[in-house]
């Protein structure tokens, strides 16, 4: 988890750091686990045991980066809408290309991950996960229960939902210079146009970033929920 879940797997955090931390945490949350069955080392089934749970951790941390992806999504297409696409940079900690709306929505989004208390819900889930996949359980029967596939709905649904309210600005934005165009066909359009859809893409950004934290909580919740954690 510790490897795939956004904060805890950044550049940032040294290695040495992330396992001396996962040491601490397994540490810490053994005696609340209760009866846990014991593997042996040479058992047969070792080997089973440590792949499921690598996989759990693996699961876990990937659907938190799809709630990340899904408001970087939103940011992607009112970037788009503004005619901020181009601007583009390399974002070391990610190792992809992202526009600088993108980057913004997705800082934010870790804004809010680090306030709502993100990290300890993930923490929480790895903890209550032993009881939704225990160790000594079929690899394939956790496979089977792990539906992360899901999450693809959620991502487009919800990124699509968070840029609505600043796309429909900016289309009617667009729309009013439309009508300006033909209205006054010696204004320069085009020398106005950026400027005009640029200011209405921040307001509308300023006006809907309060409201972030309901639709991420709520791809938190459905995130977790997915693995059967409650």
């Amino acid at each position: 988890m510790f490897t795939s879940a956004p904060v805890l797997s950044s550049r940032a955090f040294p290695v040495r750091a992330r396992i001396g931390l996962a040491f601490f945490v397994a540490l810490a949350a053994q005696p609340t686990l209760g009866l846990q069955p014991v593997i042996s080392i040479t058992d047969n089934g070792a080997l089973g045991a440590v792949i499921q749970q690598v996989g759990v951790g693996l699961a876990i941390g990937f659907a938190i980066r799809v709630v990340f992806a899904a408001v970087e999504l939103a940011g992607e297409v009112v970037g788009f809408q503004m005619g901020l696409s181009f601007a583009a940079f390399f974002d070391p900690t990610l190792n992809t290309q992202a526009s600088a709306v993108s980057r913004f929505f997705g800082q934010m989004t870790l804004f809010l991950f680090i306030a709502m208390n993100g990290h300890l819900l993930v923490l929480m889930s790895v903890i209550k996960s032993f009881q939704t996949f225990p160790v000594d359980q079929n690899f394939l029967e956790a496979l089977k229960q792990i539906k992360v596939l899901d999450l693809g709905v959620d991502l487009f649904a919800s990124g699509l939902w968070i840029a609505l309210p600043m796309v429909g600005m900016l289309m009617f934005a667009n729309l009013a210079l439309g009508i300006v165009s033909r209205v006054a066909p010696q204004m320069n359009i085009y020398a106005i146009g950026f400027p005009v859809t640029l200011v209405v893409g921040l307001v509308g950004m300023a006006a809907t970033l309060p409201m972030l934290d309901e639709p991420v909580m709520a791809l938190m919740t459905r995130a977790i929920e997915v693995f059967g954690i409650k």
